[in-house]
């Protein structure tokens, strides 16, 4: 076997071995949820993985005497603070697959700009 079958069936391994690890992630939040609680424990948002709103609970009835405003602040707030705990974790989950100079919040936040990789690569990008 040559050096670079050798090195190929390394780096083939190599991926195999990282593309479970990034499916074992993907699936650890299959059923992920995060919470957040409001300050006066009145309203607490529950969220999946996709940021999508899964429960709402009011954990008294004092929402009923604070005015609407109030009451949507605080509903807008706590679900607002799950979805930041969500992205954390899945950024913290996923940021060990990113290649080196690529940080996986702008790729969440769509902020990532494909063009600058290939200038810091001293590589002429596609055309668009």
């Amino acid at each position: 076997m040559s050096d670079w079958e050798a090195r190929n069936g390394q780096e083939l391994a190599r991926l195999q071995r990282t593309l479970r690890e990034v499916e074992d992630a993907s699936a650890s939040l299959e059923q992920a949820t995060e919470e957040a609680v409001s300050k006066d424990r009145l309203v607490a948002a529950t969220v999946n993985a996709s940021g999508e709103l899964v429960e709402l609970k009011f954990n008294t009835q004092s929402y009923r005497g604070m005015a609407p405003t109030e009451l949507a602040s605080a509903i807008k707030d706590v679900i607002n603070r799950a979805r930041g705990q969500m992205a954390d974790r899945v950024e913290t989950l996923y940021q060990p697959f990113a290649p080196e100079g690529i940080a996986m919040d702008d790729l969440m936040k769509g902020t990532f700009n494909l063009r600058d990789l290939f200038y810091s690569l001293d590589a002429e990008p596609p055309p668009r």
